[in-house]
């Protein structure tokens, strides 16, 4: 089982850029994708971005769209998830998960491999 390890976050202005890391702990991922979420307490976990791993395919959240950006290094062992942090709404627990984008008419959704998930990157934008 390949883990997912984030990092790359910590306290930025609105308006900042910020990029996270989320990186395959001991080996490459060998999924299909990498999907991003964040968290803040008391909420739901809200899906963020799905990265194909195969032809690099982005889906994106509304509410990021313009702003964040998917890629991956050359390695095939880490995906990053750029974010031009323009409001202290983007203040979350930031998290990568492997597994399957799936998509359809109404948008797209996320599968998540079975297995735990990473401790996440705290990002905190300030006004």
């Amino acid at each position: 089982e390949v883990q997912q390890v984030e990092s790359g976050g910590g306290l930025v202005q609105a308006g900042e850029s910020l990029r996270l890391s989320c990186r395959a702990s001991g080996s490459t991922f060998d999924d299909d994708a990498i999907a991003w979420f964040r968290q803040v307490p008391g909420k739901e976990r809200e899906k963020v971005a799905c990265f194909t791993l195969r032809d690099g395919s982005t889906f994106l959240a509304d509410s990021v769209k313009g702003r964040f950006t998917v890629s991956r290094n050359n390695h095939g062992n880490t995906v990053y998830l750029q974010m031009s942090a323009r409001k202290p709404q983007a203040t979350a627990v930031y998290s990568c998960k492997d597994g399957l984008c799936l998509t359809s008419d109404d948008g797209w959704e996320f599968e998540a491999t079975l297995g735990s998930w990473g401790q996440g990157t705290q990002v905190t934008v300030s006004s």
